[in-house]
């Protein structure tokens, strides 16, 4: 054959590539690839995908217009790993790889299509599919090597199953390849995908040689993906023996991690404690300058920046792998560029969500409502080393205690601290900790022994750290101890009950998208798609908006799939006045629900100065992520001396009718001022008129309930 022959390629085998659809052609994708090329490469792949909806379909070994490339077995399997590659950094898996030889034969001195049926091997795919599901059917890797020899039926090229053949992989073996590339859920992918510089870095040599040696026989796919991955292949039998004295680390799902391997803590304090600072610190990994370097790469505003005050509640990813090490969140080098919340979460065994919340006093309202909706498991109470705690100290302490929340003291910024300033701070919070309200025994972490025995025991002791984000002392114990505290939530028993969502933010104009929520998966589960019909409300008026939840997203993962315990956001399917009605403390449930405007609970009003509480009593009400100014209805006691107080701090008999003091337990009816909301039996509710001044529990809705 002469060279010329081979640069004609005017052999056309399929039908000429159409800008756009769901069909690529490639000739050949070379070994010695740039980043930047394989960059395109990778967004002409995702564009292939979206016209698709999920699923394209790669012809390599073909021209643009139809004609056979006339490429060897080797360039062509070659160039299918690459593409494979770039399929996997997009959350994709190849689920089919048909090689196609003997299309191509020589007569009369020219090459012509042949008169016989082609040959077509479907290849396993290189890097597997990890276990995902793909139509709702799990692919088993088991069978790849039947799979191997086996000949498809494909009613295109006109093959019957028959005698099993094999490829020819020698040199002038005219080979085209088709790859299906399906588009899965990220938590669905448990082997991670290769970086772009690492493929760019990688040799193609070896990765052909040994995918040829695997269509003999003597090489598994499976061990090509180690191998490419750079790892040894190792008998096993060999294996066998190693697990016995080493544990493997468990394989989980990013969904997974994201839910029951989720740890959320609360961080508040004084406006001067260093909390944005502190989370600055343990989500990158790099200390502060002492001047707020650290704060500035977590916070939202710019005159939250100016004034170093947080104003809103904002949420971090802490990553943890499976050795307690800390997923760095910024990159080495590029130090500007933090770590997205996806990434993050893909390369993490364990996370740990930390809520930073305001310190001022004028926010308390916000840092209150962020207690009452974040669905803490744990707290982290911030004191400023060099000053005595202040009374903002003390509420954040009896916020978290209301609800129930295991606390961790951490003094902050104990680098240049007087020690005397230091003692005085810890003999202060220990005497805030052992008050009758809190009632906490406070226990300092020196050590790793010293974690170990404090957990398990947080209901009645409260651990305290020192800790500096500039000189770095105590950070590695503040991280091991968030690593090894347990999940106390378990919203994972919720899933059998109705979905209900909560809703913490609206996002009415997403570009492309259109109507977005925000929230927190408090019950149940909710598959999404174009027959998900959820009920949103309730609106002012009371009704509840029936739409369609068309897509979700869970750390910025796109999934088709939430349940209880995660942080999601939601798109709807509404028009420009329904957008309008979307509010924060709206739900999202699936079943008809109702809306009401009165309540019964049983509450217990906290001790206080000047709490005085009376029928027509006025306060604002936390119920989860409701809160809504409520005036007190009707008042039955239930306990007039709850605390041991004097009786005349209970509840007395008045001409205006009964009086709630510290102390007091009462069954109350509550009405709210504005509007209805959703609420039902078993919310934990907290009330206030300017500081926090009880707790209580939805008890009942009345009937007549909107």
């Amino acid at each position: 054959m002469t060279n010329d022959m081979y640069a004609k390629r005017s052999l056309k085998v399929i039908d000429a590539e159409s800008n756009d659809g769901s069909e690529e052609y490639k000739r050949q994708v070379h070994k010695q690839l740039s980043t930047t090329r394989l960059r395109t490469l990778s967004t002409q792949m995702s564009y292939r995908l979206d016209q698709g909806n999920g699923r394209c379909i790669y012809h390599v070994g073909v021209e643009d217009d139809g004609c056979h490339s006339l490429l060897g077995y080797s360039a062509v399997s070659e160039s299918a790993w690459i593409l494979e590659s770039i399929a996997r950094g997009l959350n994709a898996v190849v689920i089919g790889r048909k090689m196609i030889q003997n299309e191509i034969e020589e007569g009369e001195g020219r090459l012509r299509l042949a008169d016989h049926p082609p040959l077509v091997i479907d290849e396993p795919s290189v890097l597997g599919v990890g276990g995902a599901i793909l139509d709702g059917v799990t692919v088993n890797e088991d069978s790849k090597e039947e799979k191997t020899e086996e000949i498809i039926n494909n009613s295109d090229i006109g093959v019957k199953k028959g005698k099993a053949h094999k490829l020819c992989t020698e040199e002038g073996s005219f080979t085209r390849c088709v790859l299906t590339i399906q588009m899965i859920e990220t938590h669905l992918l448990d082997p991670s995908p290769l970086s772009m510089s690492s493929l760019a870095r990688s040799r193609a040599d070896s990765r052909s040689t040994s995918f040829s040696e695997s269509m003999d026989g003597s090489m598994a796919a499976t061990d090509l993906m180690d191998k490419a991955k750079g790892t040894a292949t190792v008998p096993e039998e060999t294996k066998l023996e190693e697990n016995q004295s080493v544990n493997e680390p468990e394989v989980i799902s990013v969904e997974e991690t994201l839910s029951s391997r989720n740890i959320r803590v609360a961080v508040v304090g004084n406006v001067d404690a260093g909390k944005s600072t502190l989370i600055g610190t343990l989500t990158t990994s790099f200390l502060d300058d002492g001047r707020g370097s650290s704060r500035t790469a977590i916070m939202k505003h710019r005159h939250e920046i100016e004034s170093g005050r947080t104003s809103t509640s904002s949420s971090h990813l802490l990553g943890f792998k499976h050795s307690g090490e800390v997923v760095v969140g910024r990159e080495k080098h590029r130090a500007n560029r933090m770590k997205t919340d996806d990434e993050i979460a893909k390369m993490s065994y364990r996370i740990v969500t930390l809520m930073d919340l305001a310190g001022h006093e004028k926010y308390l309202k916000t840092t209150i409502h962020g207690v009452s909706s974040g669905m803490a498991d744990y707290s982290l109470i911030l004191v400023n080393s060099r000053h005595p705690p202040t009374h903002m100290t003390q509420h954040h302490l009896n916020l978290c205690c209301s609800y129930g929340i295991p606390v961790v003291v951490v003094f902050t910024k104990v680098d240049g601290c007087p020690e005397h300033a230091l003692s005085t701070s810890r003999k202060e919070v220990a005497k805030l900790l052992k008050s009758p309200e809190i009632n906490k025994r406070p226990f300092r972490i020196k050590s790793e022994a010293d974690i170990t025995t404090c957990i398990g025991k947080l209901a009645s002791l409260a651990p305290t750290i020192d800790v500096s984000c500039v000189t770095g002392h105590g950070l590695a114990l503040l991280r091991k101890l968030l690593f090894t505290l347990p999940k106390r939530r378990r919203h994972e028993k919720k899933v059998g009950r109705p979905f209900e969502f909560l809703v913490d933010d609206v996002f009415n104009n997403v570009p492309g998208v259109g109507s977005v929520v925000s929230g927190f998966v408090n019950a149940g589960e909710l598959a999404v798609g174009s027959h998900s019909y959820v009920y949103v409300g309730p609106t002012d008026d009371g009704t509840f908006l029936k739409t369609v939840a068309k897509s979700a997203h869970i750390a910025r993962i796109n999934t088709t799939h939430v349940t209880s315990g995660q942080s999601a956001c939601l798109a709807f399917s509404l028009n420009k006045e329904q957008r309008k009605k979307l509010r924060r403390g709206m739900v999202v449930v699936t079943e008809s629900p109702t809306s009401t405007k009165e309540f019964d609970a049983e509450i217990c009003v906290l001790k206080g100065e000047g709490t005085t509480i009376r029928e027509s009593y006025q306060a604002y009400v936390h119920i989860l992520n409701v809160r809504q100014t409520a005036y007190a209805r009707d008042i039955k006691i239930v306990n007039t001396n709850n605390l041991g107080l004097p009786p005349s701090h209970g509840a007395r008999a008045d001409p205006d009718g009964i009086v709630l003091r510290p102390g007091s337990r009462a069954r109350v009816t509550f009405e709210f001022a504005k509007r209805p909301e959703y609420i039902r039996p078993g919310m934990r509710m907290l009330f206030r008129d300017g500081r926090v001044r009880g707790v209580g529990l939805v008890t009942a809705i009345p009937s007549k309930a909107s």
